[in-house]
Order: structure tokens, then C-alpha cells, then sequence
């Protein structure tokens, strides 16, 4: 079982993660979704496609663009599509 934890608190639990380049990406369902609030932010990866950002908010804590994820994404990244990765401090223990 994989989890991410951030403030103290598991983000993210799932046996089921899909590792690219090293970042562990959850299936949705497996994040709880009452601590993450929409973002902004948008970036773009040449073989993955356009990556959307969620802000996790813990006891009051912000953790601003720490979750992504790929909503589309292009062929060669399709087992990651619409699963999130965590990074700014998130602590994935496997």
C-alpha cells in the first residue's frame, strides 16, 4: 500500500499506483477529495499532455499546486490519465 501524507494527515492510499519518472500517481478514488481545492495552474509535458494542479488544504494549511494530473492525456500516457501525483513536501511512503 502507497500513501501520500502531508500535514500529518493520508492524502492518498491505494495498492494500485502507476510510477512515472519516479512520481507515484494515485487513481482519483483512492484521494480523499475533501483536502484538495481546484487550481489555477496549468503546465504542459511533450509526451504527456496538458497537467492540471489541485491545491491541498490540511487544518487550514495550504499546500498551493501540490497535487496534478493529466485529465487527457496524450497516447503514450494513458495509464496515468486522470490519476494524481503529489510533490511540494508531500511525503509518498511506499
Amino acid at each position: 500500500m502507497v500513501r501520500a501524507v502531508w500535514n500529518g494527515k493520508v492524502i492518498a492510499e491505494s495498492g494500485e499506483t502507476v510510477v512515472v519518472e519516479g512520481n507515484h500517481y494515485f487513481p482519483r478514488d483512492a484521494v480523499n477529495p475533501d483536502f484538495l481545492r481546484d487550481s489555477d495552474l496549468h503546465s504542459f509535458c511533450p509526451w504527456k499532455g496538458r497537467a492540471s494542479y489541485h491545491t491541498l488544504e490540511v487544518d487550514g494549511k495550504l499546500n498551493v499546486d501540490a497535487a496534478w494530473f493529466y485529465p487527457e492525456t496524450k497516447s503514450r500516457a494513458k495509464p496515468i490519465e486522470d490519476r494524481i501525483a503529489f510533490w511540494h513536501g508531500v511525503t509518498i511512503e511506499a
